[in-house]
């Protein structure tokens, strides 16, 4: 069988779904290999790599996935209303692989099973101890939040940590984290190493021990919702009006000490939640900067515009589109490997053929067309409305 790596085309997307490591074990498990002619170059690997690691170089998009019977993906490919038809590239009963973002294109998926393309969407992985090496969005996420903490610095004008000089002390940066999942728990080490104060919030109470364990103070209001602020797939629920009320006068009070806040907070499916306010923007220090790794989703602060950096009231707010992107190397050499991780698992034992079983926890929650049909539940019906 054919696996097909190609080229990504979506703008300010720089990572690859495979690496020559991956490509070489996808040989010695039986699989010949296509790669796009420059599929890695902005990851900086060379065709010569992928060459050398057995892979075929294909001079196009349409070589390389002809007669795929898988591809893999970074980002969904595109369809014939944004330029390049790469979803006409794929042959029918072909096997997709990717972060296919299926909240945000449910539209997509009418192609997919059109075309009868098996689509699996990486990002819907269940956070489950046996799933951990295929978990996408936490090895893409803590990339993110350690490049967050960098950009902050660069954009910020001062040191962060306390320095001692004959001429007199610097402060330490004082960062307020808010979200405590693995972007945030990231960069709240990152910020330490850097030297800064940091302190962190979240609505799930059980982020608190995990804060404090990076050496961070932990900001928020305890009550009996927020003791269940998290969903079984460990992800932070939407809270009740009056919870969000009484969170936001206390960041309130915190943010106006801060230098720098970093903000990391999402809900799969839907927008992200606004957790900084224009107002608090105005109570911020001049020079302070904001980072908000949630604004292709809206944005968790006020005024944040995807692919800018914006000055609002003296307050530097960073809204740069898809951070794990900005490290592209580290980015796709993690991701290729969760790729391979989730292949392994639904391929023959004996090499060279896919072996999908379509009772596995793990393949039933990935997996949103197959022959044909929508078959994910939450998708079946949000498409039918």
């Amino acid at each position: 069988m054919k696996i097909a790596i190609p080229k990504e085309r979506r703008t300010f997307e720089k990572r690859v779904a495979a690496v020559p490591e991956t490509v070489k074990k996808y040989r010695a498990l039986g699989y010949d290999v296509a790669v796009e002619a420059g599929a890695g170059s902005e990851a900086s690997y060379p065709d010569e790599l992928y060459a050398a690691a057995g892979a075929a170089i294909a001079p196009d998009a349409g070589l390389a996935q002809r007669d795929a019977d898988i591809v893999l993906r970074v980002q969904r490919p595109m369809n014939a209303g944004e330029g390049l038809n790469e979803i006409g590239f794929l042959k029918p009963g072909a096997v997709l692989i990717g972060m296919l973002n299926p909240y945000a294109a449910r539209a997509d998926l009418d192609l997919y099973a059109r075309n009868n393309i098996n689509a699996m969407s990486m990002e819907l992985m269940p956070r489950i101890t046996r799933a951990q090496a295929m978990d996408v969005l936490s090895s893409q996420s803590n990339l993110a939040g350690y490049k967050a903490v960098l950009d902050a610095a660069e954009q910020f004008g001062r040191a962060f940590p306390m320095m001692m000089t004959a001429a007199g002390t610097i402060p330490p940066a004082r960062v307020l984290v808010m979200g405590a999942g693995v972007a945030g728990l990231q960069a709240i080490a990152t910020a330490r190493r850097l030297g800064a104060v940091v302190s962190a919030t979240d609505v799930r109470a059980i982020a608190k021990e995990q804060v404090q364990s990076l050496g961070a103070t932990f900001v928020m209001v305890e009550n009996e919702e927020s003791k269940q602020a998290e969903t079984s797939g460990g992800y932070a629920k939407e809270m009740s009006e009056d919870y969000k009320q009484r969170q936001a006068a206390l960041i309130a009070e915190t943010i106006k000490k801060q230098d720098v806040v970093i903000c990391t907070a999402l809900i799969p499916g839907r927008a992200a939640p606004r957790l900084v306010s224009e107002e608090m923007l105005r109570s911020m220090k001049p020079g302070s900067v904001i980072v908000d790794l949630a604004v292709e989703q809206g944005g968790n602060c006020a005024l944040s515009e995807p692919g800018k950096v914006v000055d609002a009231f003296g307050v530097k707010i960073v809204g740069y589109r898809n951070m794990p992107s900005r490290i592209a190397v580290d980015a796709s050499a993690l991701y290729a490997r969760n790729l391979l991780n989730f292949m392994t698992l639904i391929s023959a034992k004996d090499g060279g053929r896919l072996n999908i079983d379509g009772n596995d926890e793990i393949v039933r929650a990935v997996t949103l067309t197959r022959d044909g049909a929508i078959v994910h539940p939450q998708f079946q019906q949000s498409t039918a409305a």
